[in-house]
């Protein structure tokens, strides 16, 4: 398929050919994009087997590079404003296909979706949530030389498990298998419950679905925020429903990773999150009412789980105390959390994939600062040294 916005200007000529405006351009493009869908995809790479695009890739893996090359990527949520604008509004980058080929002009080496939609007016169509939409997403990502890694998507809500949930989980399979991705998950907790018996159910969910996902090549993970570091109640005294009221000081995200099975299901750290719940879970009421305290070390906690972890979200912030978190959210590598000493204490930096991700990112009133932020973010992971 002609790539209408291709390096070489192939696209640019062909316009001016016809003499029509660049947004005209596009919407006809769209109708022909949309049929023109890629050719099936052989040979996704397999979760479960080492990353073989990784060799030979510039990958930085001597010195002190803290992430390789190959391993930087960046979580669409973040230019979520540009996949999801209108081509026909404007001369920005806009829909999967040329937001693809900003990232890897930035240096960008892998992506991470949230999800499959974009606008109607870019190439392909609103939603690319199905086979055809994947095979199409795999023929850009493949065209800018990028990898997809995960997906925040579908995860069944119910269980037992009903046949339709188990029906749509495995159709995100088969699409995260076209477009190659090592792994599917989701950006929620296995469960906002602060009970052990709740987090024995979501344990019991999570290894049953890890297994199918297992099946089909794709690691099965779960993404958190700060509540799934809070301290899980789990004895004490009992309250009028019968439940306990107090802690053992385990966290309940450290209780999920001894219950669930290591080979089944994975996490991926917010790491700004992490230490939000560093500032606000510092102490907790013991089992016999005293008050103790316990600091959480997100680096810590990966180190001693470090295969459990094959991503993380890499996001900064600066200090505020008047918010209730902590911090407030800024563009990657202008804040102060200290990722040089977070990632030389996690290590394996040829094993975790680092997205580059900020919440606020998108604005309305600078239409290109969540692109702009992209930018800034991806100088700023491939500059981070080993602290020695």
């Amino acid at each position: 398929m002609t790539a209408f916005n291709d390096e070489s200007g192939t696209g640019d000529v062909l316009r001016r050919a016809l003499g029509v405006s660049r947004r005209r351009f596009l919407s006809t493009c769209t109708a022909a994009a949309t049929a023109a869908i890629a050719a099936p995809v052989f040979g996704a790479s397999p979760a479960m087997a080492q990353d073989a695009q990784d060799q030979g890739r510039g990958d930085d893996r001597g010195g002190d590079v803290l992430v390789p090359a190959a391993r930087r990527g960046i979580i669409l949520y973040t230019v979520r404003d540009a996949v999801g604008r209108d081509p026909l509004s404007t001369d920005l980058p806009s829909g999967f296909r040329e937001v693809f080929k900003e990232l890897a002009r930035y240096g960008y080496r892998q992506v991470e979706f949230a999800g499959y939609n974009q606008h109607a007016n870019a190439p392909g169509g609103a939603s690319l949530e199905s086979v055809e939409g994947a095979k199409l997403l795999r023929s850009w990502l493949d065209e800018y030389g990028l990898r997809a890694q995960g997906n925040h998507g579908f995860i069944p809500p119910s269980w037992p498990l009903t046949t339709p949930d188990l029906d749509t989980f495995k159709k995100h399979l088969e699409i995260a298998n076209i477009l190659g991705l090592g792994h599917m998950g989701t950006g929620g907790d296995p469960t906002g419950s602060a009970y052990r018996a709740d987090w024995d159910v979501a344990a019991d969910k999570w290894n049953t679905l890890g297994e199918i996902a297992r099946r089909e090549g794709i690691k099965l993970y779960t993404h958190n925020h700060d509540a799934a570091y809070a301290f899980l109640i789990d004895g004490g005294p009992l309250d009028a429903q019968g439940r306990p009221t107090r802690s053992s000081g385990i966290r309940k995200l450290e209780y999920f990773l001894e219950i669930t099975d290591p080979n089944l299901v994975w996490l991926e750290m917010d790491v700004f999150w992490a230490h939000v719940a560093q500032y606000k879970f510092h102490t907790y009421t013991a089992h016999d009412g005293s008050t103790q305290e316990n600091v959480f070390d997100p680096a810590g906690l990966v180190a001693r789980n470090n295969k459990r972890y094959p991503l993380f979200h890499a996001k900064d912030g600066t200090v505020n105390t008047t918010n209730g978190m902590g911090y407030d959210m800024v563009p990657f590598g202008t804040g102060v959390i200290d990722y040089a000493t977070f990632f030389s204490r996690v290590d394996a930096r040829n094993y975790h994939n680092p997205m580059v991700e900020q919440d606020n990112a998108p604005s309305s009133t600078d239409l290109g600062q969540s692109l702009k932020h992209a930018k800034i973010g991806y100088d700023n992971l491939a500059a981070l040294r080993k602290k020695r």
